[in-house]
């Protein structure tokens, strides 16, 4: 855990009593800081008092004597209606931030590798946190991604903080200056909560505002949005900018000409390495948090063809293109993570031969940026509530079965795919909320359903655990 003792004696709220709330909470406890913490749910703050955290109601307390709010980013404090507690202590001229601001305060001295983007981040978070710990760098990873910030230890100066950034973390971290910053692409999603896409793009531009003159911005230039702060980022700084590509050449960059990466920022290209055969990481759009990933490592001095061993040996995260199973020579695939179609489409990208389930809770848009790929699409399987919805874009591109759930859905398409050199793929491109608590329980029941097919030659990749 983080020492936040710099905040000894001061009054701090929080907001949010979720498993960062709750940690920063016993954070600052220990610190000495006085804390006052809710949750407008009576569970999290029964939760909160038995760790030992002062649990308080925030909508009628004095926050004029309150000198930081720490909110957590789920919660809106802007569009498209901000909390009421958010609101008063806007109202009372107190600082809102988030959890990582608190650690950046505390541990200023580090080095920090931040990592954005609509999709991809959570893989290249991982992927970068697996390089350093291969080379026996010291680090810790965690964010939006796995461990809260301040539960991450204590490194020492030269040691390296990886952190996963949400659009909503970034809106709460004024303060961070990242060493290594990444933007991997940007596509349309959570606007409601940044007030359309104008918002969310300056949410996102965030990553790199406050890096110095001796820093590294890494951008992906294959979308429109992207590409466009990349040229206004060159616009302003003169050096330390590096474009990353799984779809063209790019100079002065790292990208991918099909599997082989290739590094072009020292005036000449050469080859990095070759992705095929790492199960880990197939597709274009890994080709791409691969180049992100290893031009972080070379900005903080990580050896090219270290990078390139680390890569070999990178063993995935679950709920990304997790292969949970093959049976009878079918490959049961869980992406359960891709709550999005951009998400989705980069799965579909991925394969040949493939029964597709989908659906879930919708998001806004439509399908269009799947339609490339539904040839390689033999069958689409549809769930939840956006089965129909689903069903109305994809009918007569694809065919269809409607299955209301995903334990019928995944025994239908093993069946179909059955005898085939087929995928059974689950990229729901859609949230869970509709059917499962999370996308990770989502996944979970997935692995635990393939494990359960009936089937010769098996080799099970998930546990199988119930979620």
């Amino acid at each position: 855990m983080i020492d936040l003792s710099i905040f000894k004696g001061k009054r701090l709220a929080v907001m949010g009593l979720g498993l960062s709330g709750l940690v920063a909470g016993e954070a600052l406890c220990a610190g000495g800081a006085e804390v006052l913490a809710w949750d407008d749910n009576a569970d999290r703050c029964a939760a909160a008092e038995a760790r030992g955290i002062p649990v308080a109601s925030l909508h009628d307390i004095d926050w004029s004597m309150v000198e930081v709010l720490i909110l957590s980013p789920g919660i809106p404090h802007t569009y498209p209606q901000p909390n009421p507690v958010a609101q008063a202590a806007k109202d009372a001229g107190v600082e809102i931030v988030g959890d990582i601001e608190l650690l950046v305060r505390a541990r200023p001295e580090a080095r920090y590798i931040g990592i954005t983007g609509t999709n991809g981040k959570s893989t290249t978070t991982a992927l970068i946190g697996h390089i350093l710990e291969t080379v026996g760098m010291p680090s810790a990873v965690g964010g939006n991604l796995g461990l809260p910030a301040l539960s991450l230890d204590a490194l020492e100066p030269s040691g390296v903080y990886v952190l996963e950034m949400s659009s909503y973390q970034l809106e709460l971290t004024p303060s961070v200056q990242f060493d290594v910053a990444i933007l991997l692409n940007i596509s349309p999603d959570h606007l409601d909560r940044h007030g359309g896409m104008d918002g969310y793009i300056a949410a996102k531009r965030r990553i790199f505002e406050q890096q110095s003159a001796d820093s590294t911005a890494i951008i992906g230039i294959d979308d429109t949005d992207a590409k466009g702060l990349f040229d206004r980022l060159i616009a302003d700084r003169e050096q330390g900018v590096v474009p990353i590509s799984s779809e063209i050449t790019v100079d002065g960059g790292v990208y991918a000409s099909g599997s082989i990466l290739i590094d072009a920022t020292g005036g000449t290209s050469h080859m990095v390495s070759s992705l095929d055969g790492i199960e880990t990481l197939p597709g274009g759009h890994n080709a791409q948090n691969a180049a992100a990933a290893y031009a972080a490592a070379r900005a903080i001095g990580i050896p090219a063809a270290a990078i390139a061993a680390a890569l070999e040996t990178y063993p995935g995260l679950p709920h990304r293109q997790q292969l949970a199973a093959v049976i009878d020579g079918v490959r049961y695939v869980n992406d359960s993570k891709a709550t999005n179609p951009e998400a989705a489409a980069k799965a579909l990208s991925s394969y040949q031969d493939i029964y597709w389930i989908a659906g879930g809770r919708a998001k806004e848009g439509t399908l269009e940026v799947l339609y490339p790929f539904l040839p390689s699409v033999r069958r689409a399987y549809l769930i939840g509530e956006a089965a129909d919805r689903l069903g109305g874009e994809l009918d007569g591109r694809v065919e269809i079965e409607y299955c209301g759930d995903l334990n019928r859905a995944l025994e239908a398409a093993s069946q179909a795919a059955h005898g085939h050199k087929a995928v059974v793929l689950l990229s729901p491109a859609c949230a869970s909320f509709d059917q499962f608590a999370s996308f990770e329980e989502r996944g979970q029941v997935f692995c635990r359903l393939a494990a359960e097919l009936p089937g010769g030659l098996r080799d099970i990749r998930c546990d199988g655990k119930a979620a």
